[in-house]
């Protein structure tokens, strides 16, 4: 017997099996893309925000920090943003009157929609990666199927009925599998690791605009 690879099962598989094995290939890299490119996103807005959080918590002045990020080209994400987007409107009310409890509440709405705007942005990609990880087995397990399958009709019609026989034809149906497994468990993996990120991430962000707010009615009623 030919020495079995799994270049050689592939090539050697039917068409619906081959569609099978591409498929899984194609969302197998691009699961592997998205998580190269979500982990430096997160890694990168983590880094900015201890940096930030750390002078902000540190006592230094709101007016200095929002100055640095005011010439800030590009968005900016988690306590930057809200703070940016908070202070910005602080200053155009403040300039101008007294702040009242309705000017506040409005602080506090530019704030959670800053939020919510991070949330969106935060979470692109992941809906992919949780659909890898709960259809590559089935689409896996479909190419198995239909391979197995095919073997055995195949068996239908010859002479002999030895292992040999379908040995090759199930070898190639079980790297559908086996391929389908390949691809959701680094997607299955990343997207509980980054999810779990996230939730950290989200409620760090939402500590730091309450902290703002707080800050902001003090200044209220001085």
């Amino acid at each position: 017997m030919d020495d079995i690879s799994v270049l050689n099962l592939f090539l050697d598989a039917g068409m619906v099996v081959k569609t099978v094995m591409i498929i899984l290939l194609i969302a197998s890299l691009l699961t592997w893309i998205v998580i190269v490119e979500r982990y430096n996103f997160y890694k990168k807005i983590k880094l900015i925000n201890d940096s930030f959080l750390n002078r902000f918590w540190s006592g230094e002045d709101l007016n200095t920090l929002y100055s640095e990020l005011e010439d800030h080209e590009g968005p900016l994400f988690g306590s930057l943003g809200v703070f940016k987007s908070a202070f910005k409107e602080f200053l155009q009310i403040s300039k101008n009157k007294e702040i009242t409890e309705l000017d506040l509440e409005g602080i506090n709405r530019c704030m959670r929609v800053a939020i919510a705007s991070d949330e969106e942005e935060m979470n692109k990609h992941l809906p992919f990666l949780a659909n890898v990880g709960s259809v590559s087995p089935y689409i896996g397990l479909l190419g198995t199927v239909w391979g197995i399958m095919t073997s055995f009709q195949g068996l239908s019609d010859a002479t002999q009925a030895t292992i040999n026989a379908v040995a090759p034809g199930i070898s190639e149906a079980l790297v559908a599998t086996a391929m389908g497994l390949f691809a959701a468990i680094p997607a299955v993996i990343a997207f509980n690791k980054y999810t779990s990120e996230l939730e950290t991430m989200s409620q760090s962000t939402l500590i730091f605009s309450e902290e703002l707010a707080s800050i902001f009615y003090k200044q209220s009623i001085k």
